[in-house]
């Protein structure tokens, strides 16, 4: 490293070290990760593969072709969100992200609640994408090694399950480089899995011309829909609002960039950007991968249909050599195991960050700092052990509906996931909640001061991102009956009644707590903006 380049860093740690005293903390843990660390993070969650991979048939399936083309509205509506919260990111970068902008923005105890939902979602989604890998190893493990794995076995599923989430927290507690160079691996994967199987598909030939994106195979007709949805007709106002939620279910997860802001160097300019472009690449990897996915199903009616019975993109690409095959396969593991590792990493610094505020039962052990690797031990072990936990809940399985108050439990539904559903539902409402917050700051008289600012577009963006997600959490969890096809996301009354159930949870803790009270004595902001700032 140069004598310049070693200057600069150092002036990059005091500002950040004097920024966080500012906002009344200490820096405890190391400040290793430069744009790229804290970006591969944010894209890693975010996970192209991971969620094309989990919800192009629901997508297509529902919508058709078409439904490619509803993805640059989420994008976009995101991208507004993304803007509100790399201000408010820029302002306190602080570990806890969102947490703590709401504590800020509003109160003490609004914040906690932000904080609540957002860590309970983190928890769910790491249990989630653990179990989602588990066809892909037992696939890849068949193949290879001739095992007879089944993937629906809840004793496979738990065991692949225990030791992914036991080696993502050993290379979580060992530091945030490490963690960090396993993402920057996921960003890799990502473009090799996204960019990489869209031209190989190219490259062996697609089955369909570009006009083919805009049709939508009569997914609009029960008679001629792949999966049997029913939307009586009517594409724009059936068929897209449920088709949206295959891509509302991928693009978040940039927000953890905020997370890791303790351990980012320069987090008041680099956590604002690592947010925006992990949104604009997964964005574009996104649809690319999906263009290519779509024009490479089968031609004919009855080969179309096939991609749907055959397990949807795997069916897609048996195109392709059986080599290529398996090496996309490992690509597709190494992604999920990455986006679990980002997952898990950010959730531990959302509970290092309540615990140090006192906000947890037992804050002084989860906020424990390892002295050897300057992470939040216990913490990421919290982050283990709760989302093992809820793996345990592939075992509840009804083989026939069951009747619950005035609402029925699917068959052939898993708890987890049902659990699952709050996952999306948990994360838009902390989002919306957050987006909120901020509003309410900015009507009180608060002037962001950090390198990233919007200005007089402040108000115009924020309205934006409210509307979108308002519109999109009232689309994902409205209960219109397990007849709907939206039920094939929220099974009817079932992620409304989940959230509600896991805010009463918290309502219960926090009236008996009073957690808000510590809270309260962690509202500092002396802020003396640094030269960089003034500029």
């Amino acid at each position: 490293m140069s004598d310049i380049t070693e200057r600069a860093a150092g002036g990059s740690h005091e500002e950040d070290a004097a920024r966080l005293a500012n906002l009344g903390y200490t820096q405890e843990l190391s400040r290793v990760l430069g744009f790229f660390g804290n970006f591969s993070v944010a894209f890693s969650y975010l996970s192209p593969m991971v969620g094309v991979y989990s919800l192009f048939i629901l997508g297509v399936g529902a919508a058709g072709p078409r439904y490619l083309w509803l993805m640059p509205l989420v994008v976009l509506g995101m991208f507004m969100v993304a803007l509100v919260f790399g201000e408010l990111g820029s302002h306190y970068p602080v570990a806890g992200a969102i947490y703590q902008y709401g504590k800020y923005s509003v109160s003490a105890g609004y914040g906690w609640w932000v904080g609540w939902l957002y860590g309970m979602a983190l928890l769910v989604t790491v249990a989630s994408v653990d179990t989602g890998v588990v066809s892909y190893v037992a696939a890849l493990s068949n193949q290879w090694f001739g095992t007879k794995m089944d993937p629906t076995n809840s004793t496979t599923i738990l065991v692949v399950t225990i030791v992914l989430i036991l080696i993502q927290t050993t290379m979580n507690a060992v530091g945030a480089k490490l963690m960090s160079r396993v993402t920057e691996l996921g960003v890799y994967v990502e473009t090799i899995g996204t960019f990489g199987v869209a031209i190989a598909l190219a490259v062996v030939g697609f089955h369909h011309g570009f006009g083919f994106l805009f049709e939508t195979h009569g997914a609009e007709h029960a008679a001629t829909n792949p999966l049997g949805m029913n939307f009586n007709g009517n594409w724009l106002t059936g068929a897209a609002l449920v088709a949206i939620l295959a891509h509302v279910y991928i693009f978040y997860g940039f927000e953890s960039a905020g997370d890791i802001a303790e351990e980012t160097r320069d987090a008041s300019r680099q956590v604002p950007r690592a947010m925006r472009s992990a949104l604009i690449y997964g964005g574009i990897a996104s649809f690319v991968l999906v263009a290519a996915l779509i024009l490479a199903t089968p031609s004919s009616t009855k080969g179309y249909a096939a991609v749907f019975a055959g397990g949807g993109v795997p069916s897609i690409l048996a195109d392709l050599p059986q080599w290529l095959q398996d090496f996309f396969l490992v690509m597709v593991i190494i992604a999920f195991f990455s986006c679990g590792t980002a997952v898990q990493g950010a959730g531990a610094r959302l509970a290092y960050s309540f615990a140090r505020d006192g906000a947890v039962p037992a804050h002084k052990w989860v906020g424990h700092i390892s002295p050897r690797f300057h992470t939040p031990v216990n913490a990421i072990m919290i982050g283990a052990i709760v989302p093992i936990l809820f793996a345990l809940m592939v075992n509840i399985n009804p083989s026939s509906n069951v009747q619950i108050l005035w609402f029925t439990y699917p068959k052939g539904i898993n708890a987890l996931f049902v659990l699952v559903s709050f996952g999306v539902s948990g994360i838009y409402l902390s989002f919306l909640l957050t987006v909120i917050g901020s509003m309410i700051a900015r009507a009180r008289g608060w002037v962001p001061e950090g390198a990233f600012r919007l200005g007089r577009w402040g108000w115009l963006v924020s309205w934006l991102a409210l509307a979108y997600l308002l519109v999109m959490l009232v689309n994902i969890v409205v209960p219109t009956g397990l007849s709907s096809p939206r039920a094939a996301f929220n099974y009817d009354w079932i992620t409304f009644v989940v959230m509600v159930l896991i805010a009463l949870v918290g309502a219960i803790y926090f009236l008996i707590a009073r957690p808000d009270r510590a809270l309260k004595a962690h509202l500092h902001d002396e802020l003396e903006p640094t030269a960089a700032e003034r500029e």
